[in-house]
């Protein structure tokens, strides 16, 4: 899969291993086909020494030791495992699996201590932009402007416009359209509504731009994007937000994965 940032883009491997930074607004993109991968979000409110940290990289191929990177593989799906399975005192367990592998990821992968002025400006800048996306999600329905966000921001048209560029790597219109998109697929699939009243619904002023956009975005048109979603199971769309089609599995699904995976893994081995 590809991960965007500020303007750069990493090119990630099957199998391997990255590691964000606190603080780190970053975007999934599947490239040819849809990709599976485990996540383990770990708080800084859990650690609080590690809040000023930022690694250097986000790679670890290059940090790590086979023994290392062996063993944080087989520390990250045991800490899964154990965390869907909820077995008692899972929370302690996953607590403590957390320390081990933060500990053994910060003695391996280059890191600095940020200032208090650099965190601070990295709090202003991830501030905005949820208040950015809080202001999409309640404004994307009807007509909606950035110079209106601008203007309760106290800041100009154009340094917004760069923010916004620089940190979603897209224009605003370019989101509002995205969200607007995700809106009208949740519609188009969970509802019987007339395609025209989706199009109002999900923020678009103009029936033709919607439907040419549309094809353009997914390869066919609403009323063919609705017919073969009748087909598939409309669960995971249901449980997709306006920002993303990302699926999260449920507990169960998760389990079947990991074991799916350590099997392959043992027939590797």
């Amino acid at each position: 899969m590809n991960i965007t940032s500020s303007q750069k883009k990493y090119e990630i491997l099957p199998g391997e291993l990255i590691l964000f930074p606190p603080n780190w607004p970053h975007e999934f993109h599947e490239m040819e086909q849809p990709c599976t991968f485990l996540c383990l979000q770990i708080s800084s409110r859990a650690f609080p020494s590690t809040v000023h940290l930022h690694t250097d990289e986000i790679r670890l191929v290059s940090c790590l030791s086979e023994a290392d990177d062996r063993w944080l593989r087989q520390a990250m799906l045991e800490t899964a495992r154990v965390c869907f399975s909820q077995e008692p005192y899972s929370e302690l367990f996953c607590l403590g699996q957390c320390g081990l592998i933060l500990h053994r990821l910060l003695r391996a992968v280059p890191c600095h201590t940020m200032s208090a002025e650099e965190l601070a400006r990295t709090e202003q800048h991830n501030a905005r932009l949820a208040r950015l996306i809080q202001f999409v999600d309640e404004n994307f329905t009807h007509k909606i402007r950035l110079a209106d966000f601008a203007q309760s921001e106290g800041c100009t048209l154009s340094f917004l416009s760069r923010f916004v560029r620089d940190a979603m790597n897209q224009t605003f219109q370019d989101y509002v359209n995205s969200v607007r998109f995700n809106c009208a697929r949740k519609l188009i699939v969970l509802t019987e509504k007339p395609m025209v009243d989706i199009c109002y619904e999900s923020g678009f002023s103009d029936y033709r731009y919607f439907s040419r956009s549309f094809r353009e975005a997914y390869g066919m048109t609403p009323a063919e994007y609705r017919l073969r979603a009748q087909a598939a199971p409309a669960e995971q769309l249901r449980s997709e937000s306006l920002h993303s089609r990302e699926k999260i599995y449920s507990r169960e699904e998760s389990l079947r994965q990991l074991e799916t995976f350590r099997r392959s893994i043992e027939t590797q081995a």
